[in-house]
């Protein structure tokens, strides 16, 4: 077994499409309407899913807004420079909501950002990692 995917419901799918693909770097993987259901699926991701686990996005086409629930936590995403990762979202429009440093109780070097629904994207410095 292997993990394929996480799903999120989003209110505006061009711009969640246009937050997860131009400023945190994704592709566009595949994207299919079902107007029978009334929703659009978008699959983005790092890499192909055969070899990938992806980020599923929900459009249902009559809702255009959801409330977070309080026991959603996060994405997380491994990066090489978190600094300079952060400052390019910062410059694509991105929002930092937890500026890189350690993480509480501990030496991760992490960041938060925030797509545009809310949801929390953290952003883990690969280097500062501990080995397993």
């Amino acid at each position: 077994m292997r993990m394929l995917h996480t799903m999120l419901r989003v209110a505006d799918l061009e711009r969640s499409l246009a937050f997860y693909t131009e400023v945190l770097g994704m592709q566009l993987l595949r994207c299919k309407d079902y107007p029978g259901g009334r929703f659009t699926l978008a699959f983005v991701g790092y890499g192909p899913e055969t070899e990938q686990t992806v980020l599923e996005l929900t459009h249902n086409w009559d809702i255009d807004t959801y409330k977070l629930g309080d026991a959603y936590g996060h994405i997380a995403l491994g990066v090489d420079d978190i600094r300079k990762t952060c400052a390019g979202i910062s410059e694509k429009g991105g929002r930092v909501v937890r500026e890189p440093g350690p993480m509480k109780h501990g030496t991760s070097v992490i960041a938060f950002v925030e797509d545009p629904d809310g949801y929390k994207v953290e952003l883990i410095e690969i280097s500062s990692e501990p080995p397993v």
